[in-house]
């Protein structure tokens, strides 16, 4: 799928967690619900390091495009490096590495493990990477015609105000891991989460996902995961733009009421 309808669904199936514990007795603080559906969105971009053409690839200038030509290359190293005989040869690592579920939760761990050791300047830092994500994807239209710089600024802004948020007694810092030394442990799971939904979505199109890499299936451990043939669609077509991202607004809508318990 295309970048905007990639963080729409991250963004939704963030809220949709929301509704689910809300609805099991245990709703998140707003803060958490408004900051995972953010983190969320972006991270749904995130997979996309893989490609150098991807909204990911434009969104922190010249540091994103090397970042993405190093992850190319390294993800069709490990593909070369991995593949069995019914795995097609590859000139890119495009929906490779980066496109399995090994990686999301890698890098959500990662991210935990940052925000836990790292202190608050690794908490924005993450914050700020994610906000601008977010924007790049939810705000494609704005961000594409106006200045990277802004969007950064925009980014920040919203990485430090929803630290402050976050920050005050009661509002998530510690929602769900609540032990000393654990606050900000949950800021992995959007961001798996958000992976996972790339991956999903990805493996509706035409081409598959390997979302179940390293495990083989039959002659190929690059496998690419998704429905049958005739239920896929072409990545930009008129199935994501006319069904898709208005489906992942409604639901998006439905979960945050419902994460709210407004409904």
């Amino acid at each position: 799928m295309m970048g905007p309808a990639h963080s729409l669904s991250g963004a939704a199936a963030w809220l949709g967690v929301g509704a689910a514990v809300a609805a099991g007795g245990c709703a998140m603080p707003w803060p958490v619900l408004v900051v995972g559906a953010l983190i969320c969105a972006g991270a749904a971009l995130a997979p996309d390091l893989d490609h150098k053409s991807a909204t990911i690839s434009r969104a922190f200038g010249p540091i994103s495009r090397n970042l993405c030509e190093i992850i190319d290359r390294l993800s069709h190293t490990v593909y070369k490096a991995t593949r069995m005989k019914g795995d097609p040869r590859r000139n890119g690592g495009h929906r490779t590495l980066t496109h399995t579920a090994l990686w999301a939760l890698l890098i959500g761990a990662g991210a935990s493990a940052l925000a836990v050791t790292g202190g608050r300047w690794a908490v924005l830092g993450i914050l700020f990477v994610h906000m601008v994500l977010a924007v790049e994807g939810l705000l494609w239209r704005m961000a594409r015609t106006s200045s990277d710089v802004l969007v950064w600024l925009l980014g920040a802004a919203g990485a430090w105000i929803l630290a402050e948020v976050l920050n005050r007694p009661g509002n998530g810092s510690d929602w769900l891991f609540s032990g000393p030394g654990e606050e900000y442990m949950w800021l992995g799971l959007p961001i798996v989460l958000g992976a996972l939904v790339h991956d999903i979505g990805d493996a509706l199109t035409v081409s598959g996902c390997p979302i179940l890499w390293p495990l083989p299936i039959g002659r190929k451990r690059w496998y690419p995961v998704g429905p049958p043939k005739a239920m896929r669609f072409r990545a930009g077509s008129w199935v994501e733009l006319k069904v898709l991202m208005p489906s992942f607004m409604l639901l998006g809508a439905l979960g945050g009421l419902g994460a709210l318990e407004i409904v």
